[in-house]
């Protein structure tokens, strides 16, 4: 066998895994792979501005692809900016590699010049965190990390690259890809679940999780049907279940609708499938209890360890969701007397919840939503970061087709337009819209540099309320009328983002938003849409004044708390 440097062992591994995209902010840690890749040029290279975003946006990709996203940075400085997005990726539980350059074994355990151990401050963030200290053992390693990233409840994982192992000459063979290891439901349990569905009263599907692929979201939504089930989705996973189907009860987000809310305290058996049932699905725990549900919970998920971790369910079942569900669809269907007319009534509930309550603002962001709603195709991508601003796309968007909500469960901000980008980069020829609040914005609006050097022609909505809304409305309830460290003070986003050679506009009534993103979405680059927004709305429900005044209420009733 020829000769090969590390690096250009480790781009023919993920050659050999169809890689087809890698994010990076260049380092000289692992100039070497960086070199092995210019003599490939079907893998694409996307170099990022700040570590945080390319990690983001392989975290991003691996969403829309269920394929690893693969992301490169540099030592310590480059590895601690890019945890954010291994973070979105345990918590997410997104598939995704992050190679890390390192310093060289002479120099390691001295505290060379930005080293650190990887191991130790990945390991518990990461589904598995090592080091390669012998080029023979790349395609072994890393091709373990595929098949690690992908299996179970799907993960992250980081690989730390010496930099003089990636400039060693080596004779290594290749290995074929790696394989995902999913685990199957045994038919007798798929028989219990649906035994203990069929004598159900007042039953309920919660949808969540990864692991999903079109075929058994569609055999989903035909159980649903065949069955009459009202069916929900976690957290921002509401593209797992077509939002416009009549059996479709809304999503258990933050700040849920009331009436879903106590339909899942009110339900006798709970059927959840690929979701970890956490604390925003749950609200925090008070509508599914821990560690004993009320409910009859039968919970389906990938990775065993999860089962029974947090919650103790009636049936545990040890399975990929889309693997689960396949199984289930092949059973006869439920007599659905019980709760047919129940799961219209939650739909009912769920379509009342569409229709915005009176509003003064000048600026309607449940208006600019239904906009969008009506006008975007079906395979449309949607992205957000974190924050209050999100509550208003959550509630008032249908998402139709799969894998077009990309969104952080991590509640991590930053993330809407690294992840539109990446969005953008893969399917070039949808419409792709981020929003981002004006804090979350600044935390990686400098990426439209990105976006406009590889042509990824995405539309930014930054809803501007001059202050970290998500914050001060805790802040207000807390300690009302106390505020600090919540204001902010924001520089001119239109010309922010016209300064990148994208297109700029400043929104601040209602009437304006549709034209301004006709002329946002026809530009031919990068567009940016400034909503100024009243910040005294500060969800679809209340304002900040209502809020106080409950809190300072309390308060003069004696309870802090």
């Amino acid at each position: 066998m020829a000769l090969r440097s590390g690096g250009r062992v480790l781009v023919d591994v993920l050659r050999a895994n169809g890689v087809e995209r890698v994010f990076c902010v260049p380092g000289e840690s692992y100039v070497a792979v960086l070199d092995a890749l210019y003599d490939v040029p079907q893998i694409q290279v996307v170099a990022c501005r700040h570590e945080a975003a390319a990690a983001n946006m392989a975290e991003a990709y691996g969403k829309l692809t269920g394929r690893p996203g693969i992301c490169f940075v540099t030592r310590a400085p480059g590895a601690t900016h890019a945890s954010i997005g291994v973070h979105t990726a345990r918590q997410d539980s997104t598939p995704m590699l992050l190679f890390v350059g390192q310093v060289g074994r002479v120099m390691r355990d001295r505290e060379a010049f930005q080293e650190i151990d990887y191991r130790q401050v990945f390991g518990g963030l990461a589904k598995c965190a090592t080091e390669i200290d012998d080029a023979r053992r790349i395609p072994e390693l890393v091709t373990r990390a595929f098949a690690t990233a992908l299996a179970g409840r799907q993960g992250p994982v980081v690989i730390a690259l010496p930099e003089d192992m990636l400039r060693d000459e080596v004779d290594v063979a290749d290995l074929p890809a790696a394989t995902r290891s999913v685990a199957h439901a045994a038919s007798a349990d798929v028989a219990e679940a649906h035994d203990m569905l069929s004598r159900a009263q007042r039953p309920l599907v919660i949808l969540g999780g990864s692991g999903w692929d079109d075929d058994a979201r569609a055999a989903m939504q035909a159980i649903a049907r065949r069955d009459a089930l009202p069916v929900a989705c976690s957290f921002r996973r509401q593209h797992l279940f077509d939002n416009r189907d009549p059996h479709y009860a809304g999503d258990l987000g933050l700040g849920p609708n009331p009436a879903l809310a106590a339909r899942v305290r009110d339900a006798d058996v709970i059927l959840a499938i690929g979701g970890r049932l956490s604390e925003i699905p749950t609200s925090g725990y008070t509508l599914i209890e821990a560690p004993r549900p009320k409910q009859q919970l039968i919970h389906v998920h990938a990775d065993a360890n999860e089962l029974g971790r947090v919650l103790q369910p009636a049936l545990a079942i040890n399975a990929g969701a889309a693997e689960f569900v396949r199984a289930f669809a092949a059973l006869p269907a439920l007599d659905a007397a019980a709760w047919r007319d129940q799961t219209r009534a939650v739909r009912a509930a769920y379509e009342a919840n569409l229709i915005p309550g009176p509003s003064t603002a000048a600026l309607d962001m449940a208006d600019v939503v239904r906009f969008l709603d009506a006008r975007l195709p079906d395979d449309a991508i949607l992205c957000n970061g974190a924050g209050n601003y999100t509550t208003w796309l959550h509630r008032f968007y249908r998402y139709r087709n799969f894998r077009t909500q990309i969104g952080p469960t991590s509640g991590a901000m930053g993330y809407g337009v690294p992840a539109a980008i990446a969005a953008k980069l893969q399917h070039p020829e949808r419409i792709v819209v981020a929003f981002a609040g004006d804090g979350c914005f600044l935390m990686s609006g400098h990426e439209l540099a990105t976006a406009r050097q590889y042509g990824a022609n995405i539309i930014v909505i930054v809803v501007n309320n001059g202050m970290y809304g998500t914050i001060r409305m805790h802040q207000e309830r807390a300690y009302p009328g106390r505020v600090i460290a919540t204001d902010l003070h924001n520089p001119d986003f239109a010309a922010y983002a016209r300064s990148f050679g994208a297109y700029g506009a400043v929104v601040e009534r209602t009437a304006e938003f549709a034209p301004a993103f006709e002329t946002a979405l026809a530009a031919g680059v990068p567009a940016l849409l400034e909503l100024r927004t009243d910040p005294e709305s500060i969800t679809p429900r209340t304002t900040l004044t209502e809020i106080r005044d409950a809190a300072s209420s309390g308060l003069r009733g004696g309870s802090r708390a």
